[in-house]
């Protein structure tokens, strides 16, 4: 969304007759509206998420042990816990049973099974004590507490055992029993680590799932887990490599947070499977990182209930007429149909974005389908998108960065968004990028994302107002933007050396193929730009040549085609929406040349500037 847009009075470069008309030259940075080609773009369905039983080799060792991937457990040293109903069994000195609580008070390993109908198992050992519980076929129910609680140890490693199924729930009330908060199905005070192959399904109609107020790790394992609140969270960090997961949460699917250390409360995923739906956000971390994994997320009921954001009454008549023949005088100002009382007031709510973070965003492969009534992708510092394949719709922006968002590879489709991409600097040099998006389809501007979601246009901004000192820099890539906004708005400058850059629309109001503030450059690449003409511009600098030219109304799939003097094609589009003017620039393109465009059946030559 731009800022105190400036109000230029744009000069046409050249006028496409009906019949056959010379184009003139031109200097200034002013045109009549644009309008780009279509092109067809093939969804890619490759599942890049690593299996349950994937190489531990390749992650982090700063951030996973190899205890934390080991699963086997000598039976012969092991204590054995039979639950059963009200009570439990163990031969083990170092278990004690009180009814239905059963308390370890020793490291070792523990294996578990059968049920408690009303009951728990604390582990309350020696703060240097690293104590394993294998899960083998059990389900403990605490009508008003966790089933499993790690009061005190070194670190707790619980084992899913193989082919078992187990189940943890609770009643809907977490009363108190100690000192601590207790608000989750399981809940540790200290490290704790889940892997094995078995599955655990878990219930917390009153809290969350599964929380550690230190380190939280899960290597492996199937979850299937319904929650009031958050579904995972962790304090220090969430690391989390080969598991599969199914969660349903009333606030946040996975979280970490520590207010008391910045460089702390993050999540790292290395690889696993993730089935999301949140009425929060989707991941949530001080910072996240993502090295691989399969995402399906959707937060907040996805896209579709997000407050609707629409460009379609923008602005006011839009010039044109015939080919030509006159119409608005370029650079005109129609009027804005959107009054000030119609413009809604931001509102406070909770965020329910995609994948969050507070600090980075960095997402280095994984598959992702995501669906958020807020951004899909966010970060209040930067987002890194180096790989990965991506289906987004969004209620808000596709990809958003307060500050730097930087895309080197993947493939991105985003089939609804308000904004496609949008940080302070927007940097693309590699990818495979189809935005649509309601308003701008790349935006580069100042400050911090103040409004959330479900405002209107002029809503959505930034919080540190009119700045012009954002930027747009693609130096590589295929981009693919279809926009009722403007389709690459740059508060600042905007800089194309490479790749192929396509824009389609906007096709009506006081919205441009480019806005730009202080510059646009292009010295390298294929830019087609097609929309209206009301506050068109054209780039101001150019080291190839560019033709820009008002073509009057053209109906949508009309083709252009641009000829050398010897009828070689240099390039052709038929743009998927109306449009009024066309933006070309080509390495094959040279300044001072002339060319043949046709425009279906509008014929004319003109010169490159």
């Amino acid at each position: 969304m731009k800022n105190n847009r400036k109000k230029k009075i744009f000069t046409l470069v050249a006028i496409l007759a009906l019949a056959l008309a010379g184009c003139g030259n031109r200097e200034n940075s002013g045109i009549s509206g644009s309008e780009s080609g279509s092109r067809e773009w093939e969804k890619e369905n490759s599942q890049t998420g690593a299996s349950q039983e994937g190489e531990q080799s390749s992650v982090d060792s700063n951030l996973f042990s190899d205890r934390d991937f080991e699963t086997d457990y000598d039976e012969d040293k092991s204590a054995y816990i039979q639950l059963q109903g009200d009570t439990a069994t163990c031969d083990s000195d170092a278990v004690e049973i009180s009814g239905s609580r059963v308390t370890i008070k020793d490291e070792g390993t523990y294996v578990l099974t059968g049920s408690l109908e009303n009951g728990m198992v604390i582990v309350d050992s020696g703060k240097t004590d690293k104590t394993q519980l294998v899960l083998n076929g059990v389900s403990i129910h605490s009508e008003t507490c966790a089933p499993i609680y790690v009061r005190q140890a070194d670190k707790v490693f619980i084992t899913l055992a193989p082919e078992s199924r187990n189940t943890l729930s609770n009643g809907g009330e977490f009363a108190t029993i100690d000192d601590n908060h207790i608000d989750a199905v399981i809940f540790s005070k200290e490290d704790i680590t889940l892997n094995g192959s078995g599955s655990l399904t878990i219930h917390s109609p009153a809290g969350h799932g599964i929380v550690s107020k230190d380190e939280l790790t899960l290597t492996g394992g199937t979850y299937s887990i319904n929650t009031a609140s958050h579904g995972i969270s962790g304090k220090d960090n969430l690391c989390i490599a080969n598991a599969v997961f199914d969660i349903i949460s009333g606030k946040d699917g996975l979280q970490a947070e520590n207010e008391d250390d910045a460089s702390l409360g993050f999540i790292h995923v290395e690889s696993g499977t993730f089935r999301i739906d949140a009425q929060g956000d989707g991941l949530s971390g001080a910072s996240v990182r993502i090295e691989d994994g399969s995402f399906d997320i959707t937060t907040g009921g996805g896209s579709e209930n997000a407050e609707k954001k629409s460009s379609d009454s923008w602005g006011g008549f839009m010039g044109g007429g015939r080919a030509g023949m006159g119409g608005r005088k370029p650079g005109s100002m129609g009027g804005n149909s959107q009054s000030s009382s119609s413009a809604a007031s931001e509102e406070d709510s909770t965020s329910i974005k995609g994948i969050k973070a507070d600090g980075s965003l960095v997402i280095n492969g994984g598959s992702y389908v995501i669906d958020s009534a807020d951004d899909a992708m966010h970060s209040n510092t930067d987002v890194t998108v180096s790989g990965g394949s991506f289906e987004i719709s969004s209620g808000d922006d596709a990809f958003h960065a307060n500050d730097t968002l930087c895309i080197t590879a993947g493939t991105i489709r985003v089939s609804e968004s308000y904004e496609g991409l949008e940080g302070l600097h927007v940097e693309i040099s590699g990818g495979d990028i189809y935005l649509v998006a309601s308003d701008d389809g790349v935006n580069a501007a100042g400050g911090t994302d103040a409004s959330g979601f479900g405002g209107f246009r002029g809503n959505d901004r930034f919080g540190g107002g009119g700045s012009s000192n954002g930027s747009v820099v693609i130096s590589d890539g295929m981009v693919y933007i279809k926009a009722s906004g403007d389709g690459i708005d740059a508060n600042g400058t905007l800089t194309i050396s490479g790749g192929e850059v396509t824009v389609c629309g906007p096709t009506q109001g006081d919205t441009a193929v480019l806005d730009y503030d202080t510059s646009a450059t292009i010295t390298g690449g294929t830019f087609v730009g097609t929309g209206s003409v009301m506050m068109a511009q054209t780039f101001s600098d150019a080291k190839q040549g560019v033709i820009a030219v008002q073509v009057g109304n053209q109906e949508a799939a009309t083709k252009i085609t641009l000829e050398d003097e010897k009828g070689n094609v240099i390039l052709s589009r038929e743009p998927e929406l109306s449009y009024a003017i066309i933006i070309l620039s080509n390495p094959n393109i040279k300044s001072g040349e002339t060319y043949t465009l046709n425009v279906g059946n509008l014929s004319g030559e003109l010169e490159a500037y």
